[in-house]
């Protein structure tokens, strides 16, 4: 192990403390003691797996950085880099680890266990917007850092979703505190690092139903989304060919219905059917479910609260992926953090982060062990008991709402 790496890692732990601080969550002896210790074991568990490298590191992401360490950082995201379909913000960082000394695997994975640690603080001040009992917002904090999907992820797999999770977030955040523009903006550069910040987006129309922004401040999207391409513009790429990657990429998901996804393709025998119309029927199904939460919300216009709103956006978050064609295991990583949140806020649905987290790590367990855990079908099953639940959750949020009006 490289000291440096262990030096950084000890950097992130302290900005970790130093962000509890600010929230005021280390006023209490005891809160500090069970903070410090949490976050430090979480960091420590991290720490061993630093040198652990899998398969999609070692053909994908580490042939990105020594093409650009063969092109040169700045002219290489210039071009197209062979087999890369990762959108250029994350390039960025690839371009910058590229220039360093330190051994390229630790520079990705220690750039997770930050953005860990981010998804963590929105995750808490997301928490924030509905109670400001500092244990439930510590619990918010500290329970997103252990989530067994969230650690795999990061600094076991070497995988990016914790940066786009984390601005995805934040946006949801700064909608239901009121900062509409912002949160626009955060939600463009979540769908700038990773296309699956898509399946949170629908709720931007209830948003605008419910008054939290108005039309006009969807228009900060494509503005805010053009800026995190620029920088790759003006090092050569071709604009048009970057706006529009997301869709040239879709060829490039594969034509499989499932890939260890706890989707209704593991759950449902599709064998009979072709699987371009397999896959149709998935999406008039995904498009079906976003009109249903729609019409809900319109049925209590002038009703939807902000329970009802975090309601949504874990409908869509477990939905859409349950219901769309070639998901892939690591798809329900923003249900698994919006559901915890979700729990804590109303703890009376603790089960929905504990069946999220269930349906996720059998995909995790079988890529990352090369053999399946269980069948699939149990997660799926997991995950429509989540969606039952998450409607009780939104329809008696909905209720509550309109019982406080009355």
């Amino acid at each position: 192990m490289d000291h440096r790496a262990a030096i950084l890692l000890y950097v992130e732990l302290v900005f970790a403390l130093g962000i509890l601080w600010r929230e005021g969550l280390l006023a209490g002896r005891k809160a500090r003691v069970v903070a410090i210790a949490a976050t430090a074991a979480a960091f420590l568990l991290r720490y061993l797996f630093l040198s652990y490298e899998t398969l999609d590191y070692q053909e994908w992401i580490k042939v990105w950085i020594q093409s650009l360490q063969a092109t040169g950082a700045w002219k290489g995201l210039g071009q197209e880099i062979w087999s890369c379909n990762y959108n250029v913000p994350y390039l960025y960082f690839l371009a910058i680890f590229s220039k360093l000394s330190l051994y390229n695997l630790y520079s990705v994975k220690l750039l997770s266990i930050l953005f860990d640690v981010l998804l963590a603080w929105f995750t808490m001040r997301l928490v924030g917007v509905f109670t400001q009992s500092p244990a439930r917002r510590l619990t918010a904090f500290l329970g997103v850092l252990w989530l067994p999907t969230v650690i795999l992820n990061g600094s076991v797999w070497g995988q990016c979703d914790s940066i786009y999770g984390a601005f995805a977030v934040l946006s949801l955040y700064l909608a239901l505190s009121d900062r509409p523009g912002w949160s626009v903006a955060a939600i463009a550069v979540s769908l700038s690092f990773k296309l699956q910040a898509i399946f949170l987006m629908p709720v931007f129309l209830l948003f605008v139903f419910a008054k939290k922004m108005k039309v006009w401040h969807l228009f900060v999207f494509p503005a805010a989304y053009i800026v995190t391409i620029l920088p790759a513009v003006f090092a050569g790429r071709n604009f048009w060919e970057l706006l529009t990657l997301y869709y040239n990429n879709t060829g490039s998901i594969g034509d499989g219905l499932n890939y260890n996804s706890s989707s209704m393709y593991a759950l449902f025998n599709f064998e009979n059917i072709s699987g371009p119309y397999a896959a149709r029927i998935g999406i008039i199904l995904a498009l079906g479910f976003c009109v249903l939460v729609y019409l809900w919300m319109l049925l209590h216009y002038g009703h939807i609260s902000n329970k009802a709103l975090l309601g949504a956006a874990v409908l869509f978050c477990i939905g859409i992926p349950f219901l769309l064609p070639h998901m892939h295991d690591r798809y329900f990583f923003m249900a698994d953090t919006l559901t915890f949140a979700l729990a804590v806020i109303s703890p009376e649905f603790f089960a929905l982060p504990v069946l999220t987290s269930f349906a996720s790590l059998l995909g995790y367990y079988a890529y990352l062990k090369l053999r399946f855990l269980m069948p699939m079908k149990y997660g799926s099953v997991a995950l429509l008991v989540s969606l039952l639940l998450t409607v009780s959750y939104t329809a008696l949020s909905q209720f509550e709402k309109r019982e406080k009006s009355s």
